[in-house]
């Protein structure tokens, strides 16, 4: 069952508003939990987890910024001739 325009928006607002924060409290924990690795490793985790957050939701988020597929075409007035 695909999700209307509507619910993907909202979905987006959860995961990014509630989601993010949480995953990203989450991958700092799990490298402060490592005996301070060097940076290079550091940057990949980071890098890892920040890909691994964003690849299974790509559908979700695909064309939220453009206009409501469903709705119906807004009438253009002409207040050129003004």
């Amino acid at each position: 069952m695909a999700l209307s325009y509507k619910a993907r928006r909202r979905w987006s607002l959860v995961v990014l508003l509630v989601g993010l924060p949480v995953w990203i409290v989450a991958a700092v924990t799990l490298v402060g939990w490592l005996d301070r690795p060097p940076f290079l490793v550091e940057l990949a985790i980071y890098l890892g987890l920040g890909l691994i957050w964003a690849l299974p939701l790509r559908a979700l988020f695909r064309g939220i910024g453009q206009a409501d597929p469903d709705a119906a075409p807004a009438e253009k007035s002409d207040d050129s001739q003004a």
